[in-house]
């Protein structure tokens, strides 16, 4: 799943060399944090959150179909 969401944010992010991506492994639970640049935080997250709420469903419908339990953090420097 990081390997999807790197694919995703890279996408959306303008630049792409500051996009960082990496999993925690837990058990049954991997958290999966997003790196990127300040300027593109605001194209990440979306409008209303609404960019980052699917990406957040995508990882949550994965989950369903691997048994795990996905969570996805961006991390502000």
């Amino acid at each position: 799943m990081k390997e999807a969401v790197e694919n995703i944010v890279t996408m959306l992010a303008e630049e792409k060399d500051s996009v960082e991506v990496s999993e925690i492994v837990d058990g049954n639970t991997s958290t999966i944090e997003v790196r990127v640049a300040e300027s593109d935080m605001g194209r990440l997250i979306g409008r209303q959150g609404r960019t980052v709420k699917a990406i957040r469903s995508l990882l949550f419908f994965a989950g369903q179909k691997h048994k795990k339990r996905f969570n996805l953090q961006i991390v502000e420097d």
